[in-house]
């Protein structure tokens, strides 16, 4: 907890791009500290090192894209979020596609890959940004709100026009065992007339049944269903975690969103960056952990956190 972290060992990842249908290979590869996640993205002979941070975003309209140099990296939120649930901050990516395979439109593939890679500690501490005023961002209908908060949690409401959506509300206290058992599974998820027109307009061309769940006029079109009732707000939440980690550091902060997407995130993590008067980056030491851990007081309590803002 109070370390940064990197991966035990190397892993390969292989699948099929939601967008360009194309099959794609990613190699994980041990990171020192200090170094962050990074994509080096590959084109021919050509290679581009992407940070996995806010100021590399060029594109929030189907999902989250970071890129540098000419060359991109979409869909990189479900991976994001699974890294932060493991507390991976240091990481090199090698891929040779435009796109993070979509697996099964998930993160808990990423999850078991990870959980099997393992996890090692680096010999450098971990900062938290750590909220002590609220910030608001309201786009339309759209609203996100981060308060102070001992945890790192999510509050995420969502409102469909659609029988199989409807209303649907979560709140998560973040933590490794509760994102892989309860967000990671949450499939992404679409209409049916919206993927048409997609794959009309030449994307989704990887986009099925085993990678999303497509919505009709009244039914969910997938034969098994979904995995969770309110599957749709659970997917919300995995990608807010996979967006807000653009922010560099992990929070200790309080996510409060309605309606809210993949342009608005990223606009709420620029509205967090520039408002210097409502966080302060935090660490802690060993002797921090000796403390809580004498105390039974959890290490991020609000006493700890902010005793040293």
């Amino acid at each position: 907890m109070i370390y940064q972290c990197t991966i035990a060992h190397p892993l390969m990842i292989s699948g099929i791009g939601l967008h360009s249908g194309h099959r794609i290979s990613m190699t994980l590869r041990p990171a020192e500290a200090g170094t962050g996640v990074v994509f080096h993205r590959t084109e021919g002979e050509r290679t581009v090192s992407i940070e996995a941070v806010s100021a590399n975003v060029v594109d929030t309209r189907l999902a989250t894209v970071l890129g540098k140099g000419g060359l991109s990296v979409s869909t990189v939120e479900h991976l994001l979020a699974a890294l932060s649930a493991f507390g991976i901050d240091n990481l090199h990516i090698d891929i040779d596609g435009p796109e993070v395979p979509v697996m099964d439109g998930s993160a808990a593939p990423f999850c078991d890959l990870l959980r099997n890679a393992g996890i090692r500690s680096l010999p450098r501490s971990r900062k938290y940004l750590a909220i002590r005023k609220p910030i608001t961002l309201i786009d339309g209908e759209k609203r996100v709100t981060l308060i102070p908060s001992r945890f790192f949690r999510i509050t995420f409401d969502i409102a469909f026009d659609h029988p199989c959506i409807s209303l649907q509300q979560r709140s998560i206290k973040f933590s490794q065992e509760l994102f892989c058992r309860d967000i990671a599974p949450a499939r992404t998820f679409g209409f049916l007339k919206e993927v048409e027109y997609l794959k009309a307009n030449g994307l989704a061309r990887g986009g099925s049944l085993d990678n999303a769940v497509v919505i009709g006029e009244d039914s969910i079109l997938n034969p098994e269903g979904l995995r969770f009732q309110d599957e749709f707000v659970r997917h919300k939440i995995l990608d807010s975690i996979g967006d807000f980690s653009l922010l560099g550091h992990p929070i200790l902060g309080h996510i409060k969103a309605f309606k809210a997407g993949h342009d608005i995130n990223h606009q709420m993590v620029g509205k967090i960056l520039a408002s210097p008067e409502c966080w302060k980056l935090v660490e802690f030491s060993e002797e921090d952990l000796r403390s809580a851990l004498h105390t039974g007081a959890p290490v991020f309590s609000s006493e700890l956190a902010f005793s040293k803002i």
